[in-house]
Formats: C-alpha cells, structure tokens, sequence
C-alpha cells in the first residue's frame, strides 16, 4: 500500500513534465506518462496494440513506392513512458519547475526521445540532428564555449554551419523517391 501511495505522488509530482515533454514533442508521441516498469532508463517509446510494431516500421519505410497516406496512418501511435526516480529525469523535472520554457530543456526532451526512438529500435528521421545535440552536450560536458569555436572555424577558413536543433522532423532527402 505504501509502494502504490509512493507511485501516486511520483505520478502527480510529473504531471508538468509530462505535459511539457508533449507539447515540445507535438506529434512525435501520441502521449507522455509515468513509466511503472522502468528501474534504469530514463524514459522508453512503447507502441500501441494496433499500431505497427518496430520491425513492421521499418520494413514499411524502406519500401521505395510506399503510400504516404497509408504510412501515416499506420505507423505506431508511440508513448513515451517516463522514469521517476531516474536522476535524469529528476533533473529535468526541476528544470521545467523553474522554466519551462528554457531552451536546454526543449534540447534534453528532443535527446531524450531520439535515444529512446534508438532503444526501442525505431530509426532516425534526422540523425544529423541528433548528431549536433550530442556534439552540444559534449561541448557542455567539456566546458567548451561555442563563442570560441566560432572564433577558430572562422581562423580555419571553414565557414560551415549546423542546423538549427528545433526544427520539426521531416522526410530526409533519402527518403523522397519520385
């Protein structure tokens, strides 16, 4: 009985983070919420009963005259479950208590559910993407300023930029065939 009163505050006390993590994620997951099954991970992607399930996914994305329409339709309806009493989420949840509108805080979401996409074996739409916001916290880990980078790409002659990291998920050039 206790246990269950413990996962009934837990679940209250995410309630914001829920909703912030669907609204910076849109369409991308049909639902955010409390996770009963995670010890380690921060969060997992599961599909729905009548969705299609992983492997179907990816089989149906590789086909080279597949139905858009069909596609949307059909592919899994995921819900991204969260882990209360993983540090990361701990973490973000006091984040999105002070400000829920940081932008680390949109970052963090959009990374959490890239990698969850990977563990539950779903494919990247943008990986490039995914690719600069580790580079991001890399940077963060290692206390390297992007001003100063900039000052030595500029020296160096390179002058190439990277995308911005908010932008929705759309269709990668390898994927439109006509």
């Amino acid at each position: 009985k206790d246990d269950k009163k413990k996962r009934e505050d837990e679940k209250k006390a995410c309630e914001q983070l829920c909703t912030v993590i669907k609204e910076h994620l849109g369409d991308k997951v049909e639902k955010v919420v409390v996770s009963e099954r995670l010890s380690d991970s921060p969060c997992i992607l599961v599909t729905g009963e009548y969705g299609w399930f992983v492997n179907m996914e990816r089989i149906m994305k590789a086909q080279a005259l597949r139905d858009s329409s069909l596609f949307t339709y059909m592919s899994s309806r995921k819900t991204m479950e969260i882990n209360p009493s993983n540090t990361i989420v701990k973490e973000l949840r006091k984040r999105v208590d002070a400000d829920k509108t940081e932008k680390t805080v949109k970052d963090l979401v959009n990374l959490l559910f890239d990698t969850a996409l990977l563990t539950s074996g779903f494919s990247l739409e943008e990986p490039n993407i995914f690719a600069a916001r580790i580079h991001r916290m890399i940077k963060l880990g290692l206390s390297i300023d992007d001003d100063e980078e900039e000052a030595e790409v500029t020296k160096s002659g390179e002058d190439e930029e990277l995308p911005p990291l908010e932008e929705g998920a759309s269709a990668s050039n390898m994927e439109e065939v006509d």
